[in-house]
């Protein structure tokens, strides 16, 4: 079974030239920042709605100016654009989307937009310009109503939200693609990931950095529902390495879907004790927060728990980081933040 450290191998000895789509978005500067530690070319497509240069600035400060990056600036559903960012590239990973399910449900059209127009774009200028592997972010979403615990990848539900339909469209292109054209395709469905650079701001933030912006600024953490709902939280860390993986599996490996967790559940009202607890080693004062209720929240389903046992197998995933050690590393990120 081929493991992280023997990828990193790899690369170091034999560079690749990579396209990160979303490369300035939270996820994809993670990658951009991992394959440029590992003395790769990078190239960055995003169009900088939701993703930040701020991000790429971070990352390049990080690395050092010696390990340059080539950033492009545009939109994933302009073809001109995709095929000029595909051009002369040896991986493509597609990272770029208009995320959450509150958006897709106010705005379906733009989620439409950039999550199925967009990819299709994409695998159709990697198509074009000869990409040998098309690494694309799927989602737990197209789980759907499903009830099944944990998630296996052959069983799926209806889904829930314009989101959600769109990353099943994904998949579904995907394989078309591969079968029809040849592209080799890998699928990751994320299982709310989470980190250093994830976005606090917006009514569309994850739970996560939404809940810690909260806490520092002395706001109530909102919780939709009765706290029971629980979710498999997945540091960026896992996610980058699933990437990279996925990247360099044999070809037996793709054409699939994979789920990308930790596999543990977490309830709400859990996640926020971790996140009181570990913010009050800061500052005291936030020992005694408590959250507040609110209805559960249209096209959310209630329990989400992935079985990463296809992943491990196929493409060596075997998550570093749980919860807790997620946490660790991304809450001193959040506070640096808060205080400018």
């Amino acid at each position: 079974m081929t493991s992280i450290d023997d990828v990193h191998t790899e690369l170091r000895r034999q560079p690749r030239r990579w396209l990160v789509t979303g490369g300035a978005g939270f996820i994809g500067s993670h990658l951009v920042e991992t394959l440029l530690g590992l003395g790769q070319q990078v190239r960055v497509l995003d169009n900088f709605v939701t993703g930040s240069r701020a991000n790429l600035e971070d990352v390049q400060r990080r690395v050092g100016a010696a390990r340059p990056l080539t950033v492009l600036e545009g939109d994933v559903a302009d073809n001109a654009t995709c095929a000029e960012a595909c051009r002369d590239i040896d991986v493509v990973l597609h990272q770029a989307a208009l995320g959450s399910v509150p958006r897709s449900l106010a705005d379906p059209r733009a989620t439409h937009r950039a999550n199925v127009d967009g990819f299709v774009q994409m695998l159709l200028a990697a198509k074009e310009a000869g990409v040998a592997r098309f690494v694309y972010a799927s989602s737990s979403s197209v789980y759907g109503d499903h009830p099944e615990l944990p998630k296996v990848e052959a069983r799926i539900g209806r889904p829930l939200s314009p989101y959600a339909a769109s990353k099943l469209i994904n998949e579904v292109y995907a394989r078309v693609y591969q079968l029809g054209f040849g592209i080799e395709t890998v699928g990751l469905r994320y299982f709310n990931v989470f980190g250093p650079r994830q976005d606090p701001n917006g009514p569309y933030a994850a739970v996560i950095p939404k809940w810690v912006a909260a806490l520092l600024g002395g706001e109530p953490c909102v919780i939709n529902g009765d706290g029971e709902t629980s979710r498999d939280f997945c540091s960026v860390h896992n996610a980058v390495q699933a990437n990279l993986l996925a990247a360099l599996a044999p070809a037996s490996a793709t054409g699939e879907a994979y789920n990308v967790a930790f596999g543990a559940r977490t309830t709400l009202l859990e996640l926020f004790g971790m996140l009181r607890d570990g913010l009050a080693r800061e500052r005291r004062d936030i020992a005694a927060a408590q959250p507040s209720f609110g209805p559960f929240r249209a096209g959310d389903v209630r329990h989400s728990l992935a079985d990463i046992t296809s992943a491990r197998a196929a493409l060596g995933y075997v998550p570093t980081h749980d919860v807790q050690a997620g946490l660790a590393e991304a809450l001193p990120w959040y506070v640096a933040q808060a205080r400018g």
